[in-house]
């Protein structure tokens, strides 16, 4: 028998295409474990929707370890998923957590710090999208941080966190376009070498 290829770690930023590709890449015979985040179902995932719903609040330092946590409870899990061939496909990931927290003016090297050792993605789909159209997207504006102003604070900060495996998808297309152009990303993973770490966000 021949050794099982890992999976992929396939992070969706910016906005949410990451149900269809999950679809795509079933169909295509692979096994897909999708993770949103912050995941809502775990002890750590409710208290932030709690405060996301506006039912408690906190300081925005607690906040966002809170999120860091929250993407800490499902590392076993991923890396279980990975190392036996499963993809694992996550709505928003470190990078969003981070993106928001410096939007707001929590100092960067502690921001960063938090998920430094987390599964560094085989790659990242950042869709960029105007600020108009995510604002007409629909339930926009029900729950906290989604304000247009720190909407816009967000995407521009996240566009310096780029690494070499991101890969930037104008969302501002058709369904189809943007479609082709995230299977046609996913097809080419190389899932040779390893599953990094993140040393660094």
């Amino acid at each position: 028998m021949g050794e099982t290829k890992r999976g992929a770690l396939i992070i969706f930023e910016g906005l949410d295409r990451s149900g269809k590709s999950t679809q795509y890449l079933r169909s295509k015979g692979r096994t897909v474990e999708f993770i949103p985040f912050p995941d809502r179902s775990t002890p750590i995932g409710k208290l932030i929707d709690m405060y996301l719903r506006r039912e408690i609040d906190m300081s925005e330092e607690a906040l966002h370890l809170l999120f860091c946590a929250n993407r800490r409870e499902r590392v076993d899990f991923i890396q279980e998923c990975i190392s036996t061939g499963i993809d694992v496909v996550c709505d928003r990931y470190a990078y969003s957590g981070v993106a928001y927290s410096l939007a707001k003016g929590l100092p960067a090297d502690w921001v960063r710090a938090g998920d430094v050792g987390m599964p560094q993605p085989d790659v990242v789909l950042f869709f960029e999208v105007s600020p108009e159209v995510a604002c007409q997207r629909g339930g926009f504006g029900e729950e906290r941080l989604e304000t247009g102003e720190l909407q816009r604070k967000v995407r521009e900060t996240m566009k310096l966190l780029r690494k070499p495996f991101w890969q930037m998808v104008n969302a501002d297309g058709d369904v189809q376009t943007v479609e082709g152009e995230v299977r046609a990303i996913v097809d080419h993973l190389d899932l040779h070498l390893p599953l990094q770490l993140l040393d660094q966000i």
